[in-house]
């Protein structure tokens, strides 16, 4: 139901010629609502074909990674999201999906992460980064 929702918002976009400008706060809402609750976008990196958000709750100390496909959306291809706490072992999602990959979840409250992910058409992996 929710990855309808996230199909549903593209599509207004793109038949109302809206453009790449209203996609974007589109997408991160709906990263933010994919997390859950309490969740904000700190970060993003669009790549080709999607665009990966990275949100935080400070109430719960958690991050949460979500993959949001720009290209092929409503097509099952693989797309996926990559969440690494430092110290930990990695989270990993990979599928074919129609519309977002995730979420991913892990307590990083006062660690750094790498995060990630993408669609076939490329895929993206940050350094450590947000620390703290």
């Amino acid at each position: 139901m929710k990855r309808i929702a996230v199909l549903s918002l593209a599509a207004a976009a793109a038949t109302t010629g809206l453009g790449a400008l209203a996609a974007a706060p589109a997408s991160a809402a709906s990263a933010s609502a994919i997390c859950g609750s309490g969740y904000s976008v700190v970060d993003s990196q669009s790549l080709n074909g999607s665009t990966v958000y990275l949100s935080y709750s400070s109430s719960s100390g958690k991050n949460c990674v979500v993959t949001i496909k720009t290209r092929d959306v409503g097509s099952s291809t693989r797309t996926g999201a990559y969440l690494n706490v430092q110290g930990s072992a990695p989270i990993y999602e990979s599928d074919n999906y129609t519309t977002y990959a995730g979420p991913v979840y892990a307590n990083a409250a006062g660690k750094c992460v790498i995060w990630g992910g993408g669609t076939n058409y490329q895929y993206w992996y940050s350094d450590w980064s947000h620390c703290g």
